[in-house]
């Protein structure tokens, strides 16, 4: 007997513009879905694609960017909060406006995306993917702001969840570092060397799109994807 699943609809994505958010905009649209971008910026989307420039700490300016959105195309049927940055330091060298934006990219932002879409998602019953880390399972040195906002993210999904039950599918997903151009910019130490066990955004894009297509009533809570050789699990 063949696993029923449900279509991939609308999905909204938060840092659609580039790295493993412009791999779930791909997968998306491949998959038949409508993806639709927020991002700091979007002159990288994809031609055709809705896509609306704002910054996830402005909590008002994102609340009304996913209420418009979700008027646009007459509904929601699932959120991938995909923005997130990092800016590794000892935490008595990391600025407090550097540590305090990635806490409110990370977290904040995701949260606030959520309050907003959760009226759209309630009416189609539809899916929240939150995106933590690797290092929300283990903390490392210089990665203060980046953990305490993945572990945040980790939590919030959960109880996201137990809120939201019957409601509203919660999936978090939890990624070991990806191939991307998150770590361009910084000093050498902070880069991954030329050993790094690195996986593709698209192979993660793949397991939101796993998640998405569940059939009513079952619920993916949380999925990890890392390297065989992964050190920061379990």
């Amino acid at each position: 007997m063949p696993v029923p699943t449900t279509p991939i609809g609308r999905v909204l994505v938060t840092g659609g513009a580039s790295g493993l958010g412009a791999a779930v905009v791909a997968a998306v649209a491949e998959a038949g879905g409508t993806p639709i971008v927020l991002d700091l910026r979007v002159d990288a989307v994809p031609d055709g694609t809705d896509a609306v420039a704002v910054d996830v700490t402005d909590t008002e300016a994102t609340e009304r960017a996913v209420r418009e959105a979700a008027e646009r195309h007459g509904g929601l049927d699932a959120v991938v909060t995909a923005a997130g940055i990092d800016t590794p330091a000892p935490i008595g060298a990391i600025s407090s406006g550097d540590w305090e934006r990635i806490v409110g990219v990370n977290l904040l932002g995701t949260a606030a995306v959520v309050r907003a879409a959760l009226p759209a998602l309630e009416a189609t019953h539809g899916r929240v993917v939150t995106i933590s880390s690797s290092l929300a399972l283990r903390g490392v040195g210089d990665g203060t702001a980046y953990s305490a906002s993945k572990f945040g993210v980790r939590g919030f999904s959960q109880a996201l969840a137990a809120e939201t039950a019957g409601r509203i599918g919660v999936t978090n997903i939890i990624p070991a570092g990806m191939r991307t151009a998150f770590f361009e910019g910084r000093t050498e130490q902070y880069k991954p060397g030329p050993d790094a066990q690195l996986i593709e955004p698209e192979y993660v894009a793949n397991s939101i799109l796993f998640a998405l297509s569940q059939p009513a009533g079952c619920e993916i809570r949380e999925l990890s994807i890392m390297p065989a050789t992964e050190p920061s699990w379990p």
